[in-house]
């Protein structure tokens, strides 16, 4: 049951149990609070969003927070509740907790090279969104991504599986001038916006989170030469 569910059950068990004139208090106030939900929320994301540029700026700095792993990894034993969830490449260099570090249990992380929305992926994040409590997704791409060079090279993948992986960002590689030096990473950065738009148009769980201001995606680039994270979108 989301927020506005509750909401209007608990209005409807109330309404039979006032009187009149406190009844049209109690409906002033329900409304307000009903009102309210998409703005709190948009609050929420912008904060967890602020939180992870600041642990990003921590991560550029050498600067990590000092963690107790072990009694957080004992608080975690029997839940977890990740409000971000990360699709990202699975690059060495572009590990998500590191980057914007996060301690165990902060993220929910979904990686393969070229971090495209296949049903793995989108199926992850759905369990994320549905069964977690997720309510901001980042689609991080990354500079000098080795699956985007492939991809616009236009070789032919040594396997069906490595076509598998080049073949969702062949679009974007058609977008940009191949003459420029910046060619992979506007190809890449046009990859992370398709990818955003494909988890909701491949996932009614999640277009319903987001229609309902329970879910945001936040479309990111991660620079392999400062290690700052880039919010796109």
């Amino acid at each position: 049951m989301d927020c506005m569910e509750w909401i209007m059950g608990y209005g409807n068990a109330v309404r039979q149990s006032l009187p009149g004139t406190q009844l049209r208090n109690f409906a002033v106030v329900l409304l307000g609070s009903v009102l309210a939900i998409p703005a709190l929320a948009q609050i929420s994301d912008n904060q967890i969003w602020n939180e992870l540029a600041s642990g990003n700026r921590r991560f550029m700095n050498g600067k990590p927070e000092r963690r107790d792993l072990v009694a957080r990894r004992k608080e975690l034993e029997k839940t977890q509740s990740p409000r971000v969830a990360v699709l990202s490449c699975a690059d060495s260099r572009v590990p998500p907790e590191v980057v914007f570090d996060e301690s165990l249990g902060d993220l929910f992380v979904v990686r393969s090279a070229g971090e495209s929305a296949d049903p793995l992926a989108v199926g992850s994040l759905e369990y994320a969104v549905e069964h977690l409590g997720t309510v901001v997704i980042v689609v991080m791409g990354h500079q000098s991504c080795g699956a985007v060079k492939a991809a616009c090279s236009g070789e032919k993948p040594a396997s069906q599986n490595l076509d598998a992986v080049v073949t969702p960002i062949a679009a974007s590689c058609t977008k940009v001038d191949k003459s420029k030096p910046d060619t992979f990473d506007l190809a890449g950065r046009d990859h992370v916006h398709s990818v955003a738009l494909e988890l909701l148009a491949k996932s009614v769980i999640l277009k319903k989170a987001a229609d309902e201001g329970m879910l945001t995606i936040v479309e990111a680039y991660y620079s392999l030469d400062t290690g700052e994270v880039t919010k796109l979108r």
